[in-house]
């Protein structure tokens, strides 16, 4: 007892006595049950002569099976099945005990209702106690706490509300799940008040306003389904960890946090092909041009888990260099980094760098991408970078005996209206030419937005809220792909392990989603109603569409082994005669009209119909 703190031996030694207690009500409980409640006197005074033997057998074996080392409060069906075991064992003691030493007037049913009694005396008390504790007894009394619906009537809603049920601040009062068959019943005592669509209705009813979404092992589909259910009933909408997490031990489901656009958007989580990656990526040099931006700084992120034995960021920003060089000495002290300024229209800088680190993998998302400020004003400065920059890249990458060589491309390089796709396609167009002719292998991926990336309606709408508003949407039908920065990366570098020269591989982007509903959502998520903050639509922007496509009228897609990711085969790149012309208009001087150099990119982008 003293190898114990003094509390938890005081503990168990009070549940040591409660046992003896029961231990000996059970015992006359049972001549009590045998006779009828008319226990005749010589078998009284048999009952109290083997009482001692009773206990000198049952209390060692009740400490022998651990029955105190677990805690009342926390009682769970691991500690009835010891219990059983334990009076199981010590009634067979007990039986064998009596019969050799002779014990007169005690009836052989005592032995069979003695441990049925017993275990019923001390599994019940303890589940009391833990049911006491949990405010199972008398939870639907307490009228404190915020009101709240829970959405999901899983395994994980079950671990909530057992949380919840400590809690002052919390006080569930319903729940909402799609199962048919559990609406109407009861969970911990809440009722199943029905399906999720009706989430409103109820949070009217019961004047509710917040809710929370607890179904981890839901698809993400449905998750998304019923958090957009709560958001556009006004409701704030919180959501339990994801099952990954939960089932890693990192987070208690009662860990809460605020759902947001992310979640909404419902992606699936990406498999990635781990061994070959590490078979592409690791141990090897890998280069990533435009490292400070979002895709490329992701992209370093992601490639960083695959152990490289030198990753080479290349940046033509200082501060984005320095801040991705800061958060690397940070997250990721054993991977060793070159930070690189340099400008990828900058052969002699490319050469020199190509030629200190020789890296083996190039991942190219160094592009200007944004669509308005690239149509008028600085038109050429994109032919320049997109195009230029490009081919330089892939010149030196083919020199040095680079072996796979990646471009991040754009969904609007599928039959453009605006400089910026042009001359993505274009830079398309050059990799498929080189692709024919040398060992270097070139490959190239095509996605839509990506939530939050520098330069996307995001970051500029959080803005706009926390101003108070409006929230400017460019036409209220306006529709983009989406999906979510890790993914993107992630898919990339599947999409590197995979290509083997040539393809275009395009990313599953689910459904498309209109700018307005995202501003509707993202102004919701906020807390704020549509009347507080409006939206104005100001009208489509210079080279702006309506809708964006992921292939060209001349391309078709092809499954591959996985799901998220189709490869296009594109028609047959130019010939040499092409791609000469073509350097002599990049390596010239910058047209004077741009309307000329729009009906010049045309040319080589027969698909593209500039807005002029």
């Amino acid at each position: 007892m003293s190898s114990f703190h003094f509390s938890g031996g005081a503990r168990r030694l009070l549940a040591c006595l409660h046992d003896v207690a029961a231990l000996v009500l059970c015992w006359y409980a049972s001549y009590w049950l045998r006779f009828n409640l008319d226990v005749p006197p010589d078998f009284m005074r048999g009952a109290l002569l083997s009482l001692p033997v009773l206990a000198c057998l049952h209390v060692p074996i009740y400490w022998m099976m651990g029955l105190y080392r677990g805690i009342w409060r926390y009682a769970s069906v691991m500690d009835l099945r010891r219990i059983i075991m334990a009076v199981g064992m010590a009634a067979i003691a007990v039986a064998a005990a009596v019969q050799l030493l002779g014990f007169p007037f005690i009836p052989r049913s005592v032995f069979v209702l003695h441990p049925i009694l017993l275990v019923v005396v001390m599994g019940g008390s303890r589940f009391i106690y833990r049911a006491w504790k949990d405010r199972m007894l008398y939870g639907h009394l307490a009228l404190g706490g915020e009101p709240v619906l829970v959405l999901g009537a899983g395994d994980a809603a079950e671990r909530l509300l057992r949380e919840l049920a400590h809690s002052d601040d919390w006080r569930v009062v319903g729940l909402l799940d799609d199962t048919p068959r559990r609406a109407g019943n009861e969970l911990r005592g809440v009722r199943i008040l029905g399906p999720v669509k009706d989430v409103a209705l109820w949070s009217e009813k019961l004047e509710v306003r917040r809710a929370i979404v607890a179904m981890p092992e839901a698809g993400a589909h449905e998750r998304r389904v019923a958090m957009e259910a709560a958001v556009q009933a006004g409701l704030a909408v919180l959501t339990v960890p994801s099952l990954n997490d939960m089932l890693a031990g990192n987070v208690a489901v009662s860990q809460m946090r605020q759902v947001q656009l992310e979640d909404l958007l419902g992606r699936e989580p990406v498999l990635l092909d781990d061994e070959g990656l590490r078979g592409l990526l690791g141990g090897r040099h890998v280069l990533v041009t435009g490292a400070g931006g979002s895709i490329g700084s992701e992209l370093a992120r992601q490639i960083a888990s695959f152990q490289p034995s030198l990753l080479v960021l290349f940046e033509l920003s200082e501060f984005a260099l320095y801040q991705i060089e800061q958060e690397f000495s940070s997250l990721f002290p054993e991977i060793r980094i070159a930070c690189v300024v340099g400008d990828v229209k900058d052969a002699a800088r490319l050469d020199g760098v190509f030629a200190a680190y020789k890296p083996a993998v190039v991942f190219h998302a160094a592009a200007y991408k944004h669509v308005p400020l690239m149509e008028s004003g600085n038109a050429w400065e994109a032919v320049r970078n997109n195009v230029g920059g490009s081919r330089c890249l892939a010149e030196t990458s083919i020199r040095y005996g680079v072996e796979k060589f990646v471009l991040i491309s754009t969904d609007k390089a599928v039959n453009p209206t605006n400089v910026m796709g042009a001359t993505k396609r274009l830079a398309e167009r050059v990799l498929a030419g080189f692709d024919q002719n040398c060992s270097t292998r070139f490959i190239t991926v095509r996605f839509g937005n990506v939530l939050g990336s520098n330069g996307s309606v995001i970051p500029k709408f959080r803005e706009q809220i926390a101003r108070g508003g409006p929230v400017t949407v460019t036409h209220p039908d306006i529709i983009r792909y989406f999906m979510l920065i890790p993914e993107a990366a992630q898919l990339v570098l599947q999409a590197g392990l995979m290509g083997q020269g040539g393809e275009i591989f395009v990313l599953e982007m689910g459904e498309p989603i209109r700018i307005a509903d995202l501003a509707k959502d993202m102004i919701r998520l906020s807390g704020f109603s549509d009347d507080e903050i409006k939206i104005v639509f100001t009208g489509l922007r210079p080279g702006e569409k309506l809708y964006e496509e992921l292939l060209t009228d001349n391309e078709c897609t092809l499954a591959t082994p996985h799901p998220k990711l189709r490869v296009g085969q594109a028609e047959v790149s130019p010939g040499p005669v092409w791609q000469a012309e073509l350097l002599d208009w990049v390596a010239g001087r910058q047209p004077e009209d741009e309307r000329l150099l729009k009906v010049r990119l045309q040319y080589f982008v027969p698909e593209y119909l500039p807005q002029m």
